[in-house]
């Protein structure tokens, strides 16, 4: 079992918790790193796409002109895909770029970006992170505190005014332990983490 310090929202430390080994000293598999974030970015597009194939044209029934005699080169439709106006060929068509993760592959992906990160001294654990009210500023003031100026804060639950403190905060994004994203912890440089969330966490991957 690793031991972590712990912060308050001041930066100044308070204590040590231990970590699981299982969880935050897993192995790091890349692969599976890979794999999550290509599927991450594969899953925000749309998939939206069209044009309409020679089929789809509106016009062109009638043979332009008759086969033979002519001097032009045969032509069936003025909608074939040489003519301006005409189809395209192969034709993008609405579809799904989905790409299938089990929730071993996902979990394993997750463990290797959290070892990583506390390896590499970027993962910090705070006590608490409560607010009065929505304050951008009071976050921010946190984070600097902290040294964490572009981070992935992670809270046990939903806590409304520490969500709508980061919501006009660029290089800060905030979410829940059940929510944890590979991609959004590799993308921030810093990891925050509540004490709570921590725990939260490590049930989890239990």
């Amino acid at each position: 079992m690793a031991n972590v310090s712990i912060y308050n929202m001041d930066g100044q430390e308070v204590g040590m918790m231990e970590v699981a080994d299982s969880v935050f000293a897993a192995p790091v598999k890349e692969n599976l790193v890979h794999l999550a974030v290509v599927q991450h970015l594969a899953a925000l597009r749309q998939g939206t796409q069209k044009a309409k194939t020679r089929a789809e044209v509106s016009g062109g029934g009638r043979k332009p002109w008759r086969q033979k005699g002519t001097g032009h080169a045969r032509q069936g439709s003025t909608r074939s895909p040489q003519w301006t106006h005409g189809g395209v060929v192969f034709a993008p068509v609405p579809r799904s770029y989905k790409i299938s993760m089990n929730s071993k592959e996902r979990k394993a992906a997750l463990k290797s970006v959290l070892s990583t990160k506390l390896a590499d001294g970027n993962m910090i654990v705070v006590d608490k992170l409560a607010f009065d009210a929505p304050k951008t500023r009071e976050l921010a003031k946190v984070m600097k505190n902290l040294g964490a100026d572009k981070a992935y804060v992670v809270t046990a639950g939903s806590d409304r005014n520490v969500f709508l403190s980061a919501r006009n905060m660029q290089e800060v994004k905030v979410s829940n332990a059940g929510a944890l994203c590979t991609y959004d912890i590799l993308k921030y440089k810093k990891l925050v983490l509540t004490q709570d969330a921590v725990k939260a966490i490590e049930e989890v991957f239990a």
